[in-house]
């Protein structure tokens, strides 16, 4: 069976909401829910937070999960996954979004089978149904179409695909920031040079595609709750408690 790392980007100082990743949801700092729920992974192997900052590495490590240092001037959070996992031995490499404590466990599980059964894929990632227009419309939420085998055709912030003639709508699915990478090419990704498509919608899953890599869309009916804002946290809460 091939080696599963689950490795959680998490930034200290971020523009909306500095202090992120150790905000209390429910009396837990965020970023240990985060690694709570990777650890119910069964395909995950080993927990891994990439930090920034010693305070995050500090609550990491009393809660029982390894941290390890990674650089300031990464421009995005698979930048500072690709560091943390590029000494690893293991071949299958999770990106787990440190602001994201309610993804759900199975559903990761689900997203990770792809790359163990297909040794020719290298990214696979979740997507679940909009019934919601008005989360369709807001460009704020990340839509994916994908082809008959699963496979991703775009993403992008815009309603897609459109419904010109007012007839029976194709499924809308929105985009979950999970990310399953064989290592090598994580790494190799790391290091490719933004195109115009992900300059365009700042949406870097869009680098995959326009280099020709395919991405596995796995559906799920499971939701999870980004948490960009103190407003987001308390949705988060919410939901726990629900």
């Amino acid at each position: 069976m091939s080696r599963v790392l689950a490795v959680i980007p998490a930034r200290h100082d971020a523009t909306r909401f500095p202090g992120k990743p150790l905000a209390l949801i429910n009396g837990r700092e965020m970023i240990l829910r985060v690694a709570e729920r990777a650890a119910r992974c069964e395909k995950i192997d080993d927990v891994l937070v990439a930090a920034d900052d010693e305070r995050i590495l500090r609550v990491v490590r009393d809660g029982g999960f390894k941290g390890v240092m990674t650089s300031r001037s990464h421009a995005s959070g698979m930048d500072r996954v690709a560091e943390a996992a590029r000494d690893s031995d293991a071949e299958i490499v999770v990106n787990l979004q440190g602001d994201e404590p309610l993804m759900d466990p199975p559903s990761v599980d689900r997203a990770i089978e792809p790359l163990l059964s297909d040794a020719a894929l290298n990214v696979s990632t979740l997507a679940t149904p909009i019934t919601d227009l008005k989360a369709f419309n807001d460009p704020n939420v990340v839509k994916v179409v994908f082809d008959d085998f699963h496979n991703a055709l775009y993403f992008s912030r815009a309603p897609i695909p459109h419904n010109r003639d007012g007839r029976p709508s194709a499924p809308m699915f929105k985009h979950l920031g999970l990310y399953v990478y064989r290592r090598e090419f994580l790494i190799k990704f790391s290091r490719m040079k933004p195109g115009v498509l992900e300059q365009t919608e700042m949406l870097e899953q869009l680098r995959i595609l326009q280099n020709g890599v395919k991405i596995r869309v796995v559906p799920t009916d499971k939701d999870s709750v980004g948490v960009d804002t103190p407003d987001d946290l308390k949705r988060a809460e919410a939901m726990l408690d629900a």
